[in-house]
């Protein structure tokens, strides 16, 4: 079996700004929201540098309404979903791109929810199965340890594979 592609992002950041939920003509919810990641690394001197990157996230139907009730900026969650880009006709008549990580399941890292329930609970939720924001998670926020990879330096062209 030859796997022909993979689109799959996961995430682990704070939220930039309180999910903003709107509805589609039909009726259908979408929420929008930023999490922003950071990296560190040593550069050659030894000293310590860092780098955030700021992903746009869209939620669609009941994980909309979901990430809209129990998520607010600041928070740490995790995310999981694909890459997805839109274009548009702006008013100039130029045709504008946005690339977005469409989820489809949803982790709160941090204590407590937007109305300031938990007390060490965490909330998880997919597209197919939501769960309330107090529900006890499997999963505790420290296994979400990522391992770092390779050099503590940041590579240069030179190093990439491509």
């Amino acid at each position: 079996m030859s796997v022909r592609s993979l689109n799959k992002v996961m995430l682990i950041g704070n939220l930039t700004r309180d999910p903003e939920l709107r509805y589609t003509a039909n009726g259908t919810p979408v929420a929008t929201f930023g999490i922003a990641t950071n990296r560190t690394w040593k550069d050659t001197n030894g000293d310590v540098q860092e780098s955030t990157q700021y992903h746009n996230i869209v939620a669609w139907g009941k994980m909309a309404e979901i990430c809209q009730q129990i998520l607010a900026k600041g928070m740490m969650v995790y995310v999981e979903g694909e890459l997805v880009t839109r274009s548009w006709e702006a008013e100039d008549g130029s045709t504008r791109y946005k690339t977005e990580v469409r989820i489809s399941e949803m982790k709160l890292l941090d204590s407590k929810g937007r109305q300031g329930v938990g007390g060490g609970d965490q909330s998880n939720a997919t597209a197919d199965t939501p769960k309330k924001a107090n529900s006890q998670a499997s999963v505790e926020a420290d296994e979400y340890l990522v391992e770092e990879t390779g050099s503590d330096e940041d590579p240069t062209d030179d190093e990439l594979p491509f």
